[in-house]
């Protein structure tokens, strides 16, 4: 009776040991594909970051370009245990979509823009650059960019839903503009290169997607 009791609690015990091993294995690898480069990552340069053994990064992805994909994914949720929860049950995407008034929803989404792109832009350049030279990774990449367009054109199907949207755009229209505004490349632009606060660039992105999307006021 006492072994069987003890079942269900071992087995959340193995769950959270598994869990703990993955997010080790994927902070180290985002670690080192930033200081490294991709060429220069290698998994059993990972398995020693994370303190563990070569096979068991070999068990957590397909390969350092599955790797890869899940640091980017880690880094855009906000850690690897928040990348196993599905994009729209994330507390900051679930107020966005709760938020009754357009301006503030809109305003809401900007204030996730620069953590996001701060945590996830280093990994993208790494992306970027070795995507060149590896089909697995440019379909990485072209995945990535495709959850992130139909995402977003989520969020223009909802402004569209609530009658919220400026006459004459469309749902899908709305959420390219905001894929287009909200794109890293803005955000590496204003903040890295022009030396703006990520507050400026929250505030810019709200002032832009409420001019573009919604009604003028009258």
């Amino acid at each position: 009776m006492s072994g069987e009791a003890r079942r269900p609690y071992d087995s959340r015990l193995r769950q959270a040991r598994a869990a703990d091993t993955r997010a080790r294995i994927i902070e180290a690898a985002q670690q080192l594909f930033v200081e490294r480069g991709y060429a220069g990552t290698t998994i059993p340069a990972i398995a020693g970051a994370a303190g563990v053994a070569v096979e068991t990064v070999y068990r957590t992805a397909s390969g350092k370009a599955g790797l890869l994909g899940a640091a980017v994914r880690a880094a855009v949720a906000g850690g690897a245990a928040r990348a196993d929860i599905p994009v729209s049950e994330r507390p900051a995407v679930r107020r966005v979509i709760d938020e009754p008034d357009p301006v503030r929803q809109l305003q809401l989404y900007a204030a996730t823009q620069p953590g996001i792109w701060a945590r996830v832009g280093p990994l993208l350049h790494v992306l970027d650059a070795a995507a060149t030279s590896e089909q697995s990774l440019l379909e990485l990449r072209d995945q990535i960019i495709t959850e992130r367009r139909q995402g977003l054109r989520k969020l223009g199907r909802s402004l569209e839903r609530r009658g919220a949207l400026r006459s004459g755009l469309t749902a899908q229209r709305a959420g390219d503009i905001v894929y287009a505004v909200c794109g890293h490349a803005n955000y590496d632009a204003l903040v890295a290169q022009c030396g703006w606060s990520d507050r400026e660039y929250q505030d810019w992105v709200a002032e832009t997607l409420v001019a573009a999307l919604l009604p003028r006021p009258t």
